[in-house]
């Protein structure tokens, strides 16, 4: 029993594994905030996090410079459901110009896959938005997960792992997925600033758009080992 899982884990390569761990990670954390958002009253992580980005006393009026407030703004916007398709649609677009069919329609699917998940777990969880603080732009949706959370993580991390591909060295790899995280990490946290979103229902949108991401990637994994992704030219 033992010598057959030191061969499986010696046929595995750690990047696998850490998709795999990533994914199981993922899957977790968002069933246990899960609960937190089907809580019938805010919990105590969400409320110190949401009021401490409001100075005290004061919920209508967030921390920092006045510039930060359009900043996050900005932010924000790189997260919405327009930015993520105008990227999405040029890279796609790209992709055909140079003949590569079977990795535009992976990016398509795991684009509109993660955006339909994301609408289909609003409305199972049907969480309002935050009323603790007021909010800094207009939101219409459901609060639980952060659309903007999950579908910046999706979205970049599935463009970031294709273009570190095809680039050379180790370096530039990881500063492109080094990117890709932090661009996520920042719009969910502008969510939280702009007090749309309990910061629960952005960790929730990051545990799912991780997991999905690197679920989207262990797929192109295998397409590429089959000779499907690269060679469709």
């Amino acid at each position: 029993m033992k010598n057959a899982a030191n061969a499986l884990l010696n046929r595995l390569e750690f990047p696998v594994l850490l998709a795999g761990l990533v994914i199981a990670g993922g899957l977790w954390g968002f069933e246990e905030l899960m609960e937190v958002a089907r809580a019938t009253t805010p919990h105590a992580f969400d409320t110190e996090i949401l009021l401490a980005f409001r100075q005290a006393g004061q919920p209508g009026v967030p921390i920092g410079a006045p510039w930060l407030e359009g900043a996050m703004r900005d932010i924000t916007s790189l997260g919405s459901v327009s930015v993520l398709v105008l990227v999405t649609a040029a890279t796609i677009i790209y992709l055909l110009l140079i003949r590569r069919p079977a990795t535009a329609v992976l990016i398509f699917v795991a684009v509109a896959g993660g955006q339909a998940l994301s609408s289909l777990l609003k409305v199972g969880v049907d969480r309002p938005r935050p009323e603790l603080v007021s909010h800094l732009v207009t939101e219409t949706s459901l609060s639980f997960p952060s659309g903007h959370a999950m579908l910046s993580a999706v979205t970049y991390l599935t463009l970031g792992s294709l273009a570190a591909r095809f680039l050379p060295g180790r370096t530039t790899k990881v500063y492109v997925l080094s990117l890709a995280v932090l661009t996520t990490l920042l719009v969910g946290v502008s969510r939280i600033y702009l007090g749309v979103h309990w910061p629960s229902d952005v960790l929730a949108g990051w545990c799912a758009g991780f997991a999905w991401a690197m679920l989207c990637w262990l797929v192109a994994r295998l397409l590429q080992r089959r000779k499907v992704v690269d060679n469709d030219a």
